[in-house]
């Protein structure tokens, strides 16, 4: 069960899912089918072949049956402990959960009863609707998950109750959502906004927030990190703010599930950070001895580099205004590589190489920046060449700088600050450049402590009734304090030790709405993969994401463009994969009506 979760998180096509069309990501220049049509800008049409949530679908049912013969033979058999059984039902909840955010209503018989272990092939299947899964399968199994496991893991990153209240409280939340349908979006199969159980969108706000702050106050050896830099810095993998991940090692192929030396580009490989890393290694840097230039900054499995690929791309947006403080808060530098430098002399043709010449024809050696993306567009605005120019990769020259430099504004679907929360990390590169064509060994996170924070936030606007000290403000600043504590610069690849909690907290608006929320969320989890599912279930993705600003796809082209998605009510839901379609044996007018609306 544990092992399942590789094939989805990690799974690059998956994560596109999750974040191409939203307002942290685009597509970026060499991006195909599988990223550009779910930009919905024009460049494709969503349908049950080309969507890859089909990542989720497959992969979760077959560990719904397994959690489901673990849960049925354990009870049978009397000697099973509790606490394993629970983690079967951990497992069995989060997948459901998973799908009926992602699909709507699912079935949870899946050929020998509701939740029932399934030996034999079955080609009919018959969808529940989205109140019967949550009420029927995700909370009863989350509620008795949170009853039998335990406090500490039974071994590292195995889950505990303080996992369980998170999936808990974030259910609650999202069916909460649900059930108000704020925008009026169409659900499927269709079926009224009542809960089987009689209660109310407001009182599960109100579980939300207390099973949410309830898990804060019982954290059961969980907690904050003491900087945002900590949380994803890579020799810091499995801190205690993790409570779930799809595990990788470099210790093992066998248990890495994948090759440690070359990238397979598919699951069960953790090659979900190449889709935003962008071919850095065209840079061009110039040998004194005779004026001929080279790759100064070269593939290397380290956190700030890896793999380029090019799929997908940071929006202007995202850049300027989601991160509009980059002085105070850390969580812009603990996010981004913005500054590309030297390692050539890992390289061997190049080893003998001391110093090269860059922008202005200035010295640069080894370690020292190449290439910087600005924190802020400068007054005066930088002066970029026609085309590819020294650089090769069409970035400016400021007078006295020799490192080339692109501004906020200036990033475009080729050139643009990579993910390095999420970038690799290798023990064993020696002094040289590693395996950075593997699929990453970091492990894949999935949920942390800090999310009970912004659970329990939302779920106070919501309406929620707050305890003492926990208003959603008062939770938000938590978050915002801890952004506000530095001790390494990423962008100066320097300790900076400066404590701007005061000033994080004091911009916090007085009244906290949900637009609000969202925004630290991005802030707080940029990248990761949570940022369609927060659009769909406050139902804002066409609000908060439907223009957005990037520059095209040529070096050189520094110029934003506006760009217009066409958001519409059923893609709320993503189509049920044209493989399920068509392994069932059923009737075609059956089939029409298992698939969502508008994908047939």
């Amino acid at each position: 069960m544990y092992a399942h979760l590789r094939y989805i998180y990690g799974d690059a096509y998956f994560y596109n899912t999750t974040l191409t069309g939203t307002d942290e990501v685009t597509y970026g220049r060499d991006a195909d089918e599988n990223f550009l049509v779910m930009d919905l800008s024009g460049r494709g049409i969503i349908n049950p072949t080309n969507s890859r949530a089909d990542r989720l679908w497959t992969n979760a049912f077959p560990n719904i049956n397994t959690a489901s013969g673990v849960i049925e033979n354990a009870t049978a058999v009397g000697t099973i402990s509790p606490a394993l059984i629970a983690e079967a039902r951990f497992f069995r909840a989060f997948d459901y959960f998973l799908l009926v955010q992602t699909f709507g209503g699912v079935p949870l018989d899946l050929g020998a009863g509701e939740l029932k272990f399934n030996r034999n092939p079955v080609r009919t299947s018959v969808r529940n609707t989205v109140p019967e899964v949550y009420t029927k399968a995700i909370f009863p199994d989350l509620l008795k998950a949170v009853e039998d496991l335990p406090t500490t893991s039974r071994v590292t990153g195995s889950v505990t109750k303080t996992v369980a209240r998170l999936y808990l409280a974030k259910a609650y939340l999202t069916y909460a959502w649900w059930l108000e349908n704020p925008n009026n979006i169409p659900t499927y199969p269709e079926a009224p906004r009542t809960d089987p159980d009689g209660h109310n969108a407001q009182w599960y706000f109100q579980q939300a927030y207390d099973i949410a702050t309830s898990a804060i106050d019982n954290p059961g050896g969980y907690g904050l990190q003491p900087t945002y830099y900590d949380v994803n810095l890579a020799q810091n993998d499995r801190n205690k703010e993790i409570l779930l991940y799809a595990d990788h090692t470099e210790t093992s192929e066998l248990y890495n599930g994948g090759s440690l030396t070359f990238g397979s580009g598919g699951a069960p490989d953790n090659f979900a950070s190449w889709m935003m890393t962008w071919n850095y290694t065209l840079i061009r840097s110039y040998n004194p001895a005779n004026n001929v230039g080279f790759a100064s900054v070269d593939r290397e499995a380290a956190q700030a580099l890896g793999r380029p690929w090019t799929r997908m791309a940071p929006t202007i947006n995202a850049i300027k205004n989601t991160f509009a403080d980059k002085v105070n808060d850390s969580r812009y530098d603990g996010t981004f590589t913005t500054v590309y430098r030297g390692n050539w002399t890992k390289q061997p043709a190049n080893s003998t190489i001391a110093v090269a010449l860059n922008a202005n024809n200035l010295e640069v050696r080894p370690g020292d920046a190449i290439l910087t993306f600005l924190n802020e567009d400068p007054a005066t605005p930088i002066a970029y060449p026609a085309g590819a120019g020294r650089s090769n990769i069409g970035a400016g020259e400021v007078p006295g700088r020799a490192d080339y430099v692109i501004a906020p504004s200036g990033i475009s679907r080729i050139v643009y600050p990579g993910l390095w929360k999420i970038g690799p990390y290798r023990t064993d590169n020696g002094t040289g450049l590693g395996q950075p064509n593997a699929g990453s060994t970091r492990p894949f996170n999935i949920a942390k402590f800090s999310e009970l924070y912004f659970i329990a936030a939302e779920a106070a606007v919501k309406g929620a009734i707050p305890l003492p000290g926990k208003s959603a403000r008062d939770l938000i600043n938590v978050i915002r304090a801890r952004a506000g504590k530095w001790r390494w610069d990423n962008n100066g690849n320097a300790a900076k030790v400066e404590d701007n909690s005061a000033a994080m907290i004091a911009a916090t608006p007085a009244t906290i709405d949900i637009n609000y929320i969202l925004a630290e969320r991005s802030r707080e989890y940029y990248g990761e993969g949570y940022r369609w599912y927060d659009l769909v279930r406050t139902q804002k993705w066409n609000e908060l994401a439907s223009t957005y600003q990037i520059a095209g796809t040529a070096f050189g082209d520094h110029t934003p463009a506006t760009v217009t998605r066409t958001i519409e009510p059923h893609h709320y839901l993503r189509p049920i994969p044209q493989a399920q379609i068509d392994r069932l044996d059923i009737s075609a007018a059956e089939k029409a009506t298992y698939q969502n609306p508008k994908y047939n």
